[in-house]
Order: C-alpha cells, then sequence, then structure tokens
C-alpha cells in the first residue's frame, strides 16, 4: 500500500519502494515486482493496481473477502512463476506484520508467499519505535507452527548507541525462540533514499537557516511526493511540508503535488484556507508549480460527472491560477514514461529551454488549455517511441507552472533553474549542484552495503538462499542480477 508509485519502462505502475529495490539490484524493472498495489482514496477505499494497470476501486472489506484470496493471491502467484524462471534468486519483502490474527487467513503478502515459495525468512524489527524484542517474542508466539518453522533469523534495524546495552537481549531471544539474531544495522544519519510513504513526512522539520524556502503543500491523500526530494540535495534550500496555511508564510515557491483524490484534496485547500493564501502569493509574485493532481487544481474547472475520481458526480471550481479545465472521462489512467523540452516561456523554465528531460505521467483525466495558458513542455518521446504532442501549461507572466510529468527534479535542468531562480530573488549565491538523483542514491546504497556487511552475519544469510561460494563477500554479489 503506497502512494508513492512509479512507471516502468513498458508503462506498468508499480510501488516505488519496489522499483527502488529493482535498481538497487541492477534489475530490469517489471509489475511482477509488485503484482498488487493498493494506491489510498480515503474513506477505508483504495484503487487496486493489479499487474501493473488500475484494475478498480475497492473498500477494505471487499479486498479481503472477494479480491486478496483469489483473483490477487493467483496474479501473485502468476508474477512469482515469471519471475522463477528468469532469476536464480527472489527476495520476497513483506508488509507490515506477518502475526496480524485479525487479518492472518486474509494475509497474502506474508507468510502466504512464503509458502507459496517455499521460502526461509528474516524477520526485520525496527528498534527506532521501541518494544523490538517484545514484538520478536510475540510474534514467534503469534505464528502458526509451520510460519514460526520457516523464520531462521532476526535483525535489528535502526539502532542508536552502543551494541552492548542491548545484552543479553540477543541471547536471551534465542533462548526463548530458537532462532539467533544474525545482526543489528545501525540507524544511518543523512541517507537519502526515497521515502516509501507519507508516514516519513510526520518527522521531516523545517530548517530556517537555509536561505531558500520551497513549500510543498501536505494534502491529505499527497502521492509521489519522492517528486521534491531532489530539491533537498542542495544544501542551501530548505523544503517544507505545509499542512496549514501559517506555513506557507515565508515561501519563495509553492508547489501542490501529487494526490489520489484531486476533488477531495482541493476541497481540504478550501476548508483550510490554504487556497487563499496560495492565491495571495501568486498575486505577490511568487512561483507556484502544480504537477498531475495539483496541476489539475491551479485550472479554473474539474468535471468529474460521473464521479470517476471522486466517487461522487460534481463539478468543482479550481484555483483559477491557470487557464485550464480538467475531465475525467474515463477509468483508464494514463502510465508512461516520456522524454520532454521545455517550451513554455517565463522564469521556471527559462534557464533550461532545449534540454530534454525524462520523466514519467500517472494520472487521470484530460487537461484542455484556454487562450490565457500556453503549453509547458513538448513530449518528443513516449514508451520508448518518438512523438509529438504537448504537456503542462504555463500562464501568461510564466510564474505558474503545472505539468503531469513527475520527475521533474531528477534531474538538473528543471531543478537548478528554479533554485538559481529563486536564489536570485534572494539577492543569494547558490552554487548548482549537477548530480542527478540516481547519483545520490547510489551513494546511500554503498552507506546501507557498508552498515550491512560491517553489522550482518552476510555468509549466514547468503548460506540460507545457497547462493555464496565459499568464502564470497557480499560485495562480490553487488552487480548480480537478483530480485
Amino acid at each position: 500500500m503506497s502512494l508513492n508509485s512509479f512507471v516502468t519502462e513498458s508503462g506498468e505502475e508499480i510501488a516505488r519502494a519496489q522499483a527502488f529495490q529493482a535498481f538497487a539490484s541492477r534489475t530490469p524493472i517489471t509489475a511482477d515486482m509488485n503484482p498488487i498495489l493498493l494506491k489510498p482514496k480515503g474513506d477505508m477505499t483504495s484503487q487496486v493496481v493489479f499487474h501493473g494497470k488500475p484494475l478498480r476501486d475497492l473498500a477494505a472489506k471487499d479486498y479481503w473477502r472477494e479480491f486478496a484470496l483469489t483473483t490477487g493471491f493467483e496474479g501473485v502467484k502468476q508474477s512469482f512463476e515469471r519471475l522463477s524462471k528468469e532469476f536464480e534468486v527472489i527476495i520476497i519483502e513483506g508488509a507490515g506484520s506477518p502475526a496480524e490474527i485479525n487479518l492472518y487467513e486474509f494475509d497474502i503478502a506474508n507468510m502466504k508467499v512464503a509458502d507459496l515459495a517455499d521460502a526461509q525468512v528474516i524477520l526485520v524489527a525496527d528498534i527506532e519505535r521501541g518494544g523490538s524484542f517484545a514484538s520478536i517474542v510475540g510474534t514467534m508466539a503469534l505464528l502458526k507452527p509451520e510460519h514460526k518453522a520457516r523464520v531462521r533469523g532476526f535483525v535489528l534495524n535502526k539502532f542508536r548507541g552502543e551494541k552492548e546495552l542491548l545484552n543479553p537481549g540477543p541471547e536471551i531471544i534465542q533462548q526463548m525462540t530458537g532462532v539467533p539474531i544474525l545482526g543489528v544495522l545501525p540507524y544511518i544519519e543523512n541517507l537519502r533514499l526515497p521515502e516509501e510513504d507519507s508516514i516519513s513526512l510526520q518527522h521531516m522539520t523545517s530548517d530556517k537557516t537555509k536561505p531558500v524556502t520551497v513549500a510543498v503543500v501536505r494534502l491529505p491523500r499527497i502521492s509521489n511526493f519522492t517528486d521534491f526530494e531532489p530539491l533537498q540535495v542542495n544544501p542551501r534550500v530548505n523544503v517544507i511540508y505545509a499542512h496549514y496555511r501559517e506555513d506557507l508564510a515565508g515561501a519563495d515557491l509553492v508547489i501542490l503535488p501529487g494526490t489520489k483524490n484531486t476533488v477531495r484534496d482541493l476541497e481540504w485547500l478550501r476548508e483550510t484556507g490554504m487556497d487563499s493564501s496560495i492565491r495571495d502569493l501568486s498575486k505577490q509574485g511568487k512561483p507556484i508549480i502544480g504537477i498531475c493532481g495539483g496541476f489539475q487544481m491551479l485550472g479554473k474547472k474539474i468535471l468529474d460527472e460521473s464521479g470517476l475520481e471522486s466517487g461522487s458526480p460534481r463539478t468543482v471550481e479550481g484555483l483559477s491560477l491557470l487557464d485550464v479545465e480538467t475531465t475525467f472521462d474515463n477509468y483508464e489512467k494514463v502510465t508512461e514514461r516520456v522524454s520532454a523540452v521545455p517550451i513554455g516561456k517565463g522564469v521556471i523554465l527559462e534557464g533550461c529551454g532545449g534540454q530534454e528531460l525524462a520523466g514519467y505521467e500517472i494520472h487521470m483525466g484530460t487537461t484542455i488549455l484556454g487562450p490565457e495558458a500556453e503549453p509547458a513542455f513538448r513530449i518528443v518521446q513516449r514508451s520508448g517511441k518518438a512523438t509529438s504532442s504537448l504537456d503542462g501549461a504555463v500562464d501568461v507572466n510564466g510564474l505558474v507552472l503545472g505539468t503531469y510529468l513527475h520527475g521533474l527534479f531528477d534531474e538538473p535542468p528543471v531543478r537548478e533553474s528554479v533554485v538559481a531562480y529563486l536564489a536570485g530573488k534572494n539577492r543569494i549565491s547558490v552554487a548548482a549542484r549537477k548530480e542527478s538523483i540516481n547519483e545520490v542514491w547510489e551513494k546511500g546504497l554503498n552507506q546501507i552495503v557498508a552498515a550491512v556487511n560491517e553489522n550482518l552475519d552476510v555468509n549466514r544469510i547468503l548460506d540460507l538462499i545457497g547462493c555464496r561460494a565459499k568464502d564470497q563477500p557480499l560485495s562480490a554479489l553487488r552487480n548480480k542480477r537478483v530480485s
């Protein structure tokens, strides 16, 4: 379950976390790595993305009763069989706890798929949250005997402090469960990797010592906020997630992000008064950027006459900062990797004109431009094929930009153009950062590899899955194809 998603080369939508694991494994990304993605829409309802394509919206109880054990698990089997034909090693990531007694018989993400694969299991506990020893013992007590027998080791993750302070905990855990702790991974400070879900936003803080402030509106159903993590690469940029209108005070740039429910989150903007604050900032000459659902909100009107997006038929007035209208007229979703060239006028894009950008689209709805809006980008490639079409919009002043392109800031051109403009307005100097977000992630992965080599019994883990030659270190497997 996640609202941060990614589009594969073949146009399939999967969770960003699974895509990143494939990236870390040097492995082409496919929907089989995430056969079921649940995207929450609110009111205990999620869109079910099945094998990379939207299937339908399901309430939680209907998902468990009507889908999980039948169509859902059959799809998991199909993905597992395809991956088994291509790879020698498959790593299956569970979700949540494997021992939720109220969901145990319906849970297809943990022990049921371990049975399918006849997999050996390592249980990972987040020690930063506290109670990890009790969690391990309680989980083992609640597992069925046949599932308990699959657990071959425990890992404690995100530990801060001296390991000696844990004693005699690991020894007692092994005595009580018969299963060893294979290692204790430290909490790694300043680790830059993509976040999995919006829970992480609760722990993000503002650093007012940084001279450039970018405010991302923290919508209740925010999606793909990983789009904005690359802005944090620059040490002089303060990225905040604004949940109250007061949070927008002092922002040099406001970004309206993607959302799983554009209409509901637009209504939330009005209920909180943030819509007025955003319009006021625009009148003051502060740039406003909307991506995906945020782009739709910037327009004059959103028409959802069949209730496909919001659950009930309605037409809603937008923020009217762009002369565009969006219509939701079918359940199909655009999911494509694209390349685009900026063509919009104005200060936001002026520093990157003519440079080709790579990104992806994940959206429902069709947006039409009016006479007072100009296209922001020309799409020159879709799913690996040459094309020529238009995307997004800019206003007549070039200070309001909307686009369906995700990953806009992953590469330097647009990111550094925006930062340079904001720094210039504040009369400060900000050095350009030439790193792509992939290069930043590589550094983070190397930090993890070092921590794993130093703190886990790697050889024992590799022996469990039979993929290690004698005395072969983990670094020798770093570039092998594994999933």
